[in-house]
């Protein structure tokens, strides 16, 4: 006599599939039962934050008002709409201004970006411990340095009085102002941030590379692949999120290219090569005390590096990376 087996009720609302149902997703209630411990951790950065950063913010209103802090400040100045926007668009020395920082920022992407990583490669290629340690110490060394002593170092190598000069007139050649060469500017600044910033900025491709396993080196090394097979196919695939992390970044803050050291060659090579956006918001804003005028300028700046990291965040998105943020 055969054997009868009961089937199992299948519930309403449910597919019999085979695969369990998704989970449902939490409310941000349970997000924060859940997390309540790193929200705390953070909770004094949300505070500064919030002091040093977003109440300061609200000041930019200012933009839209012929701004005067000593007649009726914030509340009693007169509101003008856009107009300082489109006084903007219409300096000369703004336009001259995002031109330069646009080339710089373009200029050092493609000849400053790769530094660090290549640094770190050759850093992490160092078998001797000490060796490594030594030289790693001396390359981020001049990150500590102000940009004040880093020109005058570059003064003393490179002016028209410096080390290179003087080689050059001793062995009966023409010796170069690099230092006031308006001309090479770029180049001149470029090599000043790789000499300064370089070193500092292996260290975070250093920590990438830690995390590389080292067992696919030796798979591939028992494989047969060569040095340079293991760096393209293991090294670099596991540096990628980190690379696409700071490229976006880099991006977002890309009319920022520094204040002191364009401020401190600025009468060496003249504003035509030196203006960019930070010191125009200075010398408009600041020293002429158009302040309205300045804050405009500013809050351009904030709105395209915003712009920036969301189109450079997409991108990474296209591409399968994190980015800087991700929906959960």
């Amino acid at each position: 006599m055969g054997t009868v087996t009961a089937k199992r009720p299948v519930r309403r609302g449910t597919r019999s599939t085979g695969h369990a149902a998704p989970p449902n997703p939490l409310s941000w209630r349970a997000k924060a039962r859940r997390d309540w411990p790193l929200l705390a951790m953070n909770l004094p950065m949300l505070l500064l934050v919030l002091a040093f950063w977003w109440i300061p913010a609200l000041g930019n209103v200012i933009a839209f008002q012929d701004y005067n802090p000593y007649t009726g400040g914030i509340t009693g100045s007169p509101v003008i709409g856009f107009t300082n926007f489109a006084l903007l668009f219409q300096d000369p020395q703004f336009l001259r201004a995002i031109l330069n920082t646009l080339s710089i920022t373009a200029f050092q992407l493609v000849f400053y970006f790769p530094v660090p990583i290549m640094m770190a490669l050759l850093l992490n290629s160092i078998v001797s411990a000490r060796l490594r340690a030594f030289v790693q110490g001396v390359v981020y060394m001049p990150y500590f340095f102000s940009w004040v002593l880093v020109v005058a170092i570059f003064q003393q190598m490179f002016g028209g009085a410096g080390l290179l000069a003087q080689i050059l007139r001793d062995n009966g050649r023409e010796a170069v102002d690099w230092m006031t060469n308006s001309d090479t500017f770029i180049l001149l600044i470029t090599s000043q941030t790789i000499w300064k910033d370089a070193g500092w900025g292996a260290i975070i491709f250093l920590a990438a590379l830690s995390t590389i396993d080292p067992n696919l080196y030796e798979a591939a090394a028992v494989d047969g692949a060569r040095r340079w097979r293991r760096m393209w196919h293991i090294t670099l695939p596991g540096l990628r999120p980190v690379i696409v992390l700071l490229l976006i970044l880099r991006l977002g803050d890309a009319l920022n290219v520094g204040f002191e050291q364009f401020m401190l060659q600025r009468s060496a090579v003249g504003s035509e090569a030196s203006e960019v956006f930070d010191t125009f918001v200075y010398w408009s804003g600041m020293r002429t005390g158009d302040l309205g005028y300045g804050a405009a300028a500013g809050l351009f700046k904030g709105l395209v590096g915003l712009l920036l990291i969301l189109a450079a965040n997409r991108v990474a998105h296209a591409l399968g990376e994190r980015g800087v943020y991700s929906r959960s």
